[in-house]
Order: structure tokens, then C-alpha cells, then sequence
């Protein structure tokens, strides 16, 4: 789980590549070792859980790979695992984390993968999933934080809910002061509830904290920060201001800037659609559905705009 998320937090090529082997090699040993307390104690709802997360973190690779063969051989018996768990043990929390986390974004998987996930792991259920998200929100044991932390993802990029999402990010960044990631968030739902200058002041701090360079903060985060401050000025209506910082944030090319990117081309479009510019908004549309590594979020908005032009009150 570690370099997962180091993986997905890489900004150089070769570190991504051993982040890559080291998730690889620990999943493949999870699976001996899972295999090996189960046949001594078929009950051990903790080792079934383990399986699962060694599944889920090669099928996460093969996704992000296209490669579709190995996708299906990956899915064998994850959803068996998680159900397994649950019988063992009712009150093991983290597998209701695993499984809601395939309920509810099955759901707005599109395509083959949709195809192959709803095939062979289990047809998503979005409410459901939900659920099952804030049950290992709180009472979770190892993937407690996890859980938290992809509920504020749910509520700020699917369910349109900041005002749920601010409280648990606030105690996220309270709790991991030297996690970047939860002062953009912070700042994001902040600005998503029109406290503006809240929101433009947590964007002070963490330009001030990228131009020092004050660890974490590195100046590979400056067209995140861009897409931030571009965020603002959208949500203000500030149309024109929003477009110039949108145009920074997408001058990175980089493989790490790939999800900022394409916020920041949807919102391109978007401006593009309150001007009645829906031939150039649609270009930046297409643009956000060609980047890997887009978040599932910003692609499906994509497509849905594609079809219906976005409308300045947010429909």
C-alpha cells in the first residue's frame, strides 16, 4: 500500500518504475503468505483482506496499463476474498472499505473496463458503496484513514458535497500537518462552499510554501497550485482570470501533472461553454478523454459536456 501511493506521488520516471517492481514483488508475497495462513486457518478473516489488497493493487497497474488479459487474471477471486472476510469476521471494517470502494466506482466505469470490473468483481452499486465507504470511515482498522480520505473524494468530486468533505479533510490535515496533498483539498472544498478568502488564503500559504521550498512543498506542485487560484477565480465567475492560470497549469506536460492537466482542460472547456464556444469547448473535452491518467471525475464530466454544454449555474 505504501508504494502505491508513492507510485502515484513519483515525479521521476525511474522512481515510478521501482515503485512499480516494489508493489509487484510485495503483492506476489502477500498472495504466498495469504495462501499459506489460510490453509493452516481458513478463517483468517485478516489474511483474506490481505489477499484482496495484493489483487487490487496489480489490477490498479494493469488498468493504468491498458493491459485488459492481465486485468481479468488479476480480478480472479477478489470479490471471493472480500466475502470471505466478511464471513469470517462481520466486524472486519476494512473489507467493507474494499468492497465499497468497487461498489461505488464500478458504477462510473465506462468501457471495457466497466465491462471486465462488473464481468468479473461484482455490477456497482453507487449508493451502496457509499455506505459501505463511511461504515470504514469510522470504524475501520487498517484502511480507517484510507477510507476518509476517499469519502472526501466521493463528496468533493462525485456526490458535488463539499460541506461533507470539509470536516474530514480538516481533521486529515490536522492529523498529517506534512501531507501536501490535504492543503490543496483543504483549499478545494473551501472554495467549493464560496468561503473565498479562506480559500485564497490557503492558497497564499502554499505558494509561499512551494516558492521556499518548505518540505513538503516542491516546485513540481507549481501547476497545481495554478489550477487552485484557477479554481477560485472560476467559481468567483471571474472567467478571464480563471483561463490564464488554467493555460499555466497545462503548460507542464510532465507524467506527474497529468490529473492537473486535465482538471484544468475541463475547466478550459467549461469556460469555453459559458461563452457559447462549444466548438472549442469540445476540443478541450476530447483533449481530457485522451490524457492517461485523467481521475475518473474529470473524465466522466468530460463526456457528459461532450453531449450537454456546461451552464454557467453549474448544471
Amino acid at each position: 500500500m505504501l508504494h502505491m501511493f508513492a507510485y502515484e506521488m513519483c515525479f521521476s520516471l525511474e522512481k515510478r518504475q521501482k515503485e512499480k517492481e516494489a508493489i509487484l514483488y510485495f503483492s506476489e508475497e502477500a498472495l504466498v503468505r495469504g495462501k499459506k495462513r489460510i490453509a493452516k486457518n481458513p478463517k483468517d478473516s485478516q489474511a483474506y483482506v490481505a489477499m484482496a489488497l495484493a489483487k487490487i493493487a496489480k489490477v490498479n497497474l494493469a488498468v493504468r496499463e491498458k493491459r485488459y488479459i492481465a486485468m481479468t487474471h488479476e480480478t480472479a477471486n477478489i470479490w471471493s476474498y472480500l466475502e470471505a472476510a466478511k464471513s469470517c469476521d462481520p466486524n472486519n471494517y476494512d473489507a467493507d472499505f474494499l468492497m465499497g470502494l468497487m461498489h461505488y466506482h464500478i458504477d462510473h466505469f465506462a468501457g471495457m473496463t466497466g465491462f471486465l470490473s462488473s464481468l468479473f468483481i461484482t455490477k456497482g452499486d453507487r449508493q451502496k458503496g457509499l455506505a459501505e465507504i463511511r461504515t470504514a470511515a469510522q470504524k475501520g482498522y487498517l484502511l480507517k484513514e484510507m477510507a476518509r480520505v476517499e469519502l472526501v473524494s466521493v463528496y468533493l468530486n462525485y456526490e458535488k458535497q463539499p460541506s461533507k468533505a470539509l470536516p474530514i479533510v480538516q481533521g486529515l490535515r490536522n492529523k498529517f500537518p506534512n501531507n501536501y496533498n490535504f492543503h490543496f483539498i483543504y483549499a478545494t472544498a473551501l472554495l467549493e462552499l464560496s468561503r473565498f478568502a479562506e480559500a485564497e488564503a490557503m492558497a497564499a500559504q502554499i505558494e509561499k510554501n512551494i516558492s521556499g521550498e518548505i518540505p513538503p512543498f516542491i516546485p513540481q506542485l507549481q501547476p497545481r497550485y495554478y489550477q487552485l487560484v484557477g479554481r477560485i477565480h472560476f467559481k468567483r465567475g471571474e472567467y478571464g482570470r480563471a483561463e490564464s492560470y488554467f493555460q499555466k497549469a497545462i503548460q507542464d506536460k510532465s507524467f506527474y501533472n497529468n490529473r492537473t492537466q486535465a482538471r484544468s482542460l475541463l475547466y478550459l472547456g467549461m469556460i469555453h461553454d459559458i461563452r457559447n464556444e462549444h466548438k472549442y469547448a469540445k476540443d478541450y473535452y476530447n483533449r481530457v478523454l485522451k490524457i492517461e491518467g485523467a481521475d475518473g471525475a474529470a473524465r466522466n464530466d468530460a463526456k457528459g459536456y461532450l453531449q450537454t454544454p456546461y451552464r454557467a449555474d453549474g448544471k
